[in-house]
């Protein structure tokens, strides 16, 4: 017998499948459809690791299977080639960034086909393409036009390492999203999205979402709801009264108010200060508004700093004056930029207040008994005291009293605000898509509708520590007339962020070579929503928020006929190094499919991979686990190719009984556990059906019925796992009508549920641990029928030669095991 060479299977196979065009996105009409689609990859240098194999050979998987099942399938591939990751590597490399991805995408696109991922690679899009990214400018233009587009000049958080200002999503923690380095801030002219006009639907639409509920959590925390009131401290301040609207969660706990805090970013922050605290004031709010949100929170929780401003505001619940002080610990970027400290009841308001003298009076008593405040706050909900007509009442009720009167009494109104801030998606970097905006000294920012607005050649791409754009230096480039007046005018000199080419790929796919619209409608209403969307987890506040904000906006514009843009969402786990770490090339782990194809197949990687363990769960990386999936290959290869014995009957009765059930039960778990992505149970339920066929090899006859009913749907279910073994041996065993038909167009085998109820069982009978026959005994036998029948087989009672056993186990269903006795017992079955 031919010894098993994946190597020969796959020089053998691959061209013959890219002449079948087996990958081809389906067009039968009378067919249903499934759209799969993997997170859209950015091209490092780096090319694939083993882990990302977690993401696109289960897809693959899941691909495969679903034209077995007789559906169109769009499963495509593209990449999102603009943004800092691309970028970077140019800098770092001295190559050009255009030339450095085109390099990246030709690695990536190579392993994706070495691993045999079967993307339609006619539909394949890259984003840093004009004839896509004139699209991602159209989509930019609709917002503008819609009002979710706008310009304005504040404190940006700003990476000094990645020389890059970073949308609130990408320095969550203070933290850059690429460097992972401490961020700052800068003060820079910018382009915004609204985003936080579409917060409530964001949210509300996650329960629809069939999604991890970690990834949806992580996305209504970061919308963050909350309801609470707004109430207006009146500020007589030097320049006349400013009204200083806060907002609280905790309006229960008003009259226990005994200060007002203002972030430094506060807009009225001069207007409030007395001629003798400007000074001190202004100096303190330069100094913090520099620092990042992270690093002022940390220290604030060392020690509170902040300078009294020299004005006093008018509590109106108590309709006593309270001191207005400037502090880092209130932050810009939620609620009004201005806080009621409650030191009795608020942890960082009662350390500032000890720093800093403040009264302390408490107004809540947790269970109805006061607590005494001045060494901690207490936080919890009670019954309020020294709180005038409302004590007495429980937080709650309060809570509601207190509102209705604000309302009543005009110091404010019920509101719910949101912790979501607008998508900063402007960036002054080089590769990226130019936003297609002019600058007019007339006319202002004008949209430039000649798209596609190109990306300049630029020899020094490199950005600066001033935050000003490499593009700036384009200067023929920025020189232009204005579209509206003809003057003279200047482009926006800033680039788009790499999330807003990746808000919309997905419906580009379903038509990627539309020349004179972003993709076409009726295809998009076949193909939409995606059925099965599959990536990383760390992007679920990035890229799945701005791809449902793109989305919800194109709804609202009448340009798509859904909401939400991805049905199902699954989050394949992280893939470590042996030492246990994530792969990086600075740690030295990295394990590549290039070289564990070369040593043990592709099959044979595939197969690890999807047995490895639980595809949402984090695993280790182990060479050990593929060698044992090589072993298993060869195996099969062995079993399939082996010739029964001459003498072999043509058929077991009670083994084709059993057959038929083994059969049918891991058809009916393989398709289930795929299905439901558990594919290292569908792995492992196929490798204990082949153990099966090799165990009953010799009792089933060389070419029964059955047995090749058995190998022909064996193969089928293999093929999207190990598509090269299974191809082959499916056309050595002839079934594929003379070497026409590929098992991968092979359709997706059924079973009959009444083949899943056995009426007898096959068992093998052991003596002292070694088979010396097989019994065949009703299925709900006891252990004592089986125990009798193996007895009574000649063969074991010639082995016990008249000696009683000493044990018999039995296995139910599986087996008996006898451990003859001493010499010169009784036999009890003579």
């Amino acid at each position: 017998m031919e010894a098993y060479d994946f190597r020969s299977l796959e020089e053998k196979w691959r061209p013959v499948w890219e002449r079948l065009g087996l990958s081809r996105t389906g067009s039968d009409p009378a067919r249903p459809h499934f759209y799969c689609l993997d997170f859209f990859p950015y091209p490092s240098g780096a090319g694939l690791s083993v882990g990302h194999c977690r993401n696109y050979i289960p897809t693959d998987v899941i691909s495969r299977k679903k034209r077995m099942c007789g559906s169109n399938v769009l499963h495509p591939m593209g990449w999102d080639a603009f943004g800092q990751p691309a970028e970077e590597y140019a800098i770092k490399t001295g190559v050009h960034p255009r030339i450095v991805t085109r390099q990246n995408i030709d690695t990536y696109r190579r392993q994706m086909k070495l691993v045999q991922c079967s993307y339609d690679w006619d539909r394949e899009v890259d984003s840093s393409d004009p004839s896509y990214y004139r699209w991602t400018q159209h989509f930019f233009l609709l917002l503008f036009d819609r009002g979710l587009a706008y310009q304005e000049e504040n404190y940006q958080m700003w990476c000094p390492a990645c020389r890059i200002v970073l949308s609130n999503e990408e320095a969550a923690g203070g933290s850059c999203w690429r460097c992972g380095g401490e961020v700052g801030r800068k003060k820079l002219r910018q382009w915004y999205f609204r985003i936080t006009s579409y917060a409530e639907r964001l949210l509300a639409d996650l329960d629809g979402l069939d999604w991890p509920e970690g990834i949806k959590a992580m996305q209504r925390n970061w919308i963050g709801r909350s309801d609470g009131a707004e109430v207006v401290f009146r500020v007589e301040a030097p320049g006349g009264p400013v009204d200083l609207p806060v907002y609280t969660t905790r309006l229960d706990t008003i009259c226990g108010a005994t200060f007002c805090v203002v972030a430094p970013e506060h807009p009225d922050l001069e207007r409030l200060c007395s001629p003798g605290a400007a000074r001190e004031v202004l100096e303190y709010a330069s100094a913090a508004g520099a620092r990042s949100d992270r690093e002022r929170l940390v220290a604030a929780e060392r020690v509170k700093t902040g300078v009294f401003t020299g004005s006093y505001a008018v509590n109106p619940f108590t309709g006593g004056s309270i001191p207005v002080w400037v502090s880092d610990y209130v932050l810009a970027g939620y609620g009004t930029a201005a806080i009621m400290a409650v030191p009795a009841h608020d942890e960082r308001d009662h350390a500032f207040a000890r720093r800093f003298g403040i009264p302390i009076i408490e107004v809540v008593a947790p269970g109805g008994v006061p607590q005494g405040v001045e060494q901690a706050a207490t936080v919890a909900d009670g019954l309020l005291l020294n709180s005038g007509r409302f004590d007495g009442l429980d937080s709650a009720s309060a809570r509601e009293e207190m509102a209705r009167w604000t309302e009543e009494n005009g110091f404010g109104r019920r509101t719910t605000r949101y912790r979501l801030r607008d998508w900063l998606v402007s960036r002054q970097r080089y590769w990226g898509a130019p936003i297609p905006i002019i600058h007019c000294p007339a006319c202002g920012a004008v949209p430039d509708r000649n798209l596609p607005v190109l990306l300049p050649d630029v020899e020094n791409y490199e950005p600066d520590d001033t935050g000003r754009s490499p593009l700036a230096r384009a200067e023929s480039w920025v020189r232009t007339t204005c579209p509206s007046c003809g003057g003279e005018a200047s482009r926006d000199t800033s680039t788009m962020a790499g999330f807003a080419c990746s808000s919309w790929y997905f419906l580009r796919f379903a038509s990627p070579h539309e020349k004179d619209r972003p993709f076409d409608p009726a295809a998009v209403r076949y193909w939409l929503p995606v059925d099965l969307y599959v990536g990383g987890a760390e992007h679920a506040v990035m890229h799945l928020l701005y791809a449902r904000f793109w989305t919800k906006v194109m709804y609202d514009a009448g340009i798509v006929g859904f909401e939400e843009p991805f049905t199902v969402l699954k989050n394949q786990g992280m893939l470590l190094g042996a030492d246990h770490q994530k792969m990086s090339k600075s740690r030295g782990n990295v394990v590549t499919p290039d070289e564990m194809a070369q040593k043990y197949g592709v099959d044979a990687l595939r197969l690890y991979i999807l047995f490895i363990g639980p595809f949402e769960a984090d695993l280790e990386w182990s060479e050990e686990g593929i060698a044992g999936t090589s072993r298993f290959l060869r195996r099969l290869w062995n079993l399939a190719l082996q010739e029964g014995p001459a003498s072999a009957p043509a058929s077991d009765p009670a083994f084709v009984s059993e057959l038929r059930y083994q059969l049918a039960k891991t058809l009916k778990k393989v398709t289930s556990d795929m299905d439901s992505f558990q594919f290292n149970t569908a792995v492992a339920a196929l490798m204990e059906f082949v153990n099966f066929l090799a165990s009953g090899r010799e009792r089933s006859g060389s070419c029964g019925k059955e047995w090749r009913t058995a190998m022909h749907d064996l193969l089928v279910m293999l093929a999207p796992l190990v598509p090269f073994v299974a191809e082959e041996l499916w056309q050595r065993l002839g079934f594929g009508g003379e070497g026409a038909g590929s098992v991968h167009s092979a359709v997706w085998p059924s079973w009959s549920e009444a083949d899943l109820v056995l009426e007898t069982v096959d068992m093998a009978v052991q003596v002292s641990g070694k088979v010396r026959g097989h019994i065949t005994v009703p299925a709900g036998a006891s252990g004592e029928e089986a125990s009798s029948a193996a007895l009574a087989l000649e063969r074991v009672r010639e082995l016990l030669g008249g000696r009683a056993p000493a044990r018999v186990v039995v296995v139910p269903g599986r087996l008996v095991n006898i451990i003859p006795g001493r010499a010169g017992s009784e036999d009890p079955a003579s």
